[in-house]
């Protein structure tokens, strides 16, 4: 039996050097060829790796958080001062309060900072949790009759009208519906990609995976549009950093933060996008509805973005309607067996 495995093995031995010589030089031949552009590569091709919400957490954890800058605080904030976006207290967004401070390390993400690009936003940027705003907008001025009327029949899933879950009516949660625009700008606002064109800017958002036209060539907008879910929208160069953008059109249907504050078809947004800095991005957003609301506000002020790297790839974060379904459904029967 001894001899028997000896001999198998041997053979066996025999046959695996055989091939080893007989492949080593073929094989050798072959990759001599095709490795020596490989060699000459400086640089293996880019990759996949999704950038998430959590991104910039993810940078501060690798290096820690920035020399003299505090970590993130419990509502996401990075350097965060009282009142900014992330702010559940008084002074939140609703009185165009100061927006988040970011450390200034954070502007190297994307390589040295410097100074800004004559009329360019061109670039993936990201606010660092400021943009995401679960408990909705803070602080809004009063509703006339016509806003209040409507608020009451919202039932959102946080904020001031918060309902136990089986209870939410929010079409974003509940039916899939888009989101709509100017909510894109106030809740789950994590990345916005900008390119241009020569008649356009293109702003596209990594929630939901929506993209808006902001017409650059001089175009006006409609004065009695049909109403859209995102809206209409225009652009100009107020200078040579300060990029204003004026929508009109909205869908009523869409709430206009995810605490369930209303919004009529008379809404008009004015954007004020301000590159700061090659790596530095602001924006301030003012609402304007007279059907829904006393008097015209700043609900976001100065919100502050940071320009990724080049060539990063965004996660997908789509709201699936089949999912809202599905979750809404779980909501509805737990809410059934605890009576």
């Amino acid at each position: 039996m001894n001899m028997l495995r000896r001999t198998i093995m041997t053979r066996s031995s025999a046959l695996l050097v055989g091939t080893a010589l007989v492949a080593f030089p073929l094989y050798w031949t072959v990759a001599r060829a095709q490795g020596q552009a490989s060699v000459q590569a400086q640089t293996p091709p880019p990759q996949f790796q999704p950038w998430n919400n959590t991104g910039l957490m993810a940078f501060m954890r690798r290096g820690g958080p920035p020399r003299g800058g505090p970590p993130p605080d419990a509502a996401g904030r990075l350097g965060g001062v009282p009142g900014g976006p992330g702010d559940a207290g008084p002074g939140g967004p609703g009185r165009g309060s100061p927006a988040v401070a970011i450390a200034p390390s954070l502007a190297n993400i994307a390589g040295p900072d410097g100074v800004a690009p004559s009329r360019d936003l061109t670039g993936i940027w990201d606010t660092a949790f400021a943009g995401v705003m679960p408990g909705g907008l803070r602080n809004p001025p009063p509703l006339t009759a016509w806003g209040e009327a409507i608020s009451k029949t919202h039932k959102s899933g946080d904020g001031v009208r918060m309902v136990p879950a089986a209870e939410i009516n929010d079409p974003l949660s509940t039916l899939g519906d888009p989101g709509g625009y100017p909510r894109q700008l106030f809740f789950e606002f994590r990345q916005v990609q900008f390119a241009h064109t020569p008649e356009s800017v293109l702003a596209l958002f990594i929630w939901e995976r929506r993209w808006r036209t902001i017409w650059t060539d001089g175009r006006q907008l409609p004065a009695d549009p049909d109403p859209r879910w995102y809206g209409y929208s225009i652009g100009r160069w107020e200078d040579d950093t300060t990029f204003v953008v004026t929508s009109n059109g909205t869908d009523e249907r869409t709430w206009l933060d995810n605490a369930g504050n209303p919004h009529s078809s008379e809404l008009t947004v004015e954007e004020r996008w301000h590159r700061v800095s090659r790596n530095r991005l602001e924006v301030t957003v003012t609402l304007d509805d007279p059907k829904s609301y006393t008097r015209r506000w700043v609900a976001v002020d100065k919100l502050p973005l940071i320009r990724l790297p080049p060539g990063t790839d965004l996660m997908e974060m789509m709201n699936s309607a089949s999912e809202a379904k599905a979750v809404a459904d779980a909501f509805r029967k737990e809410a059934e067996s605890a009576k």
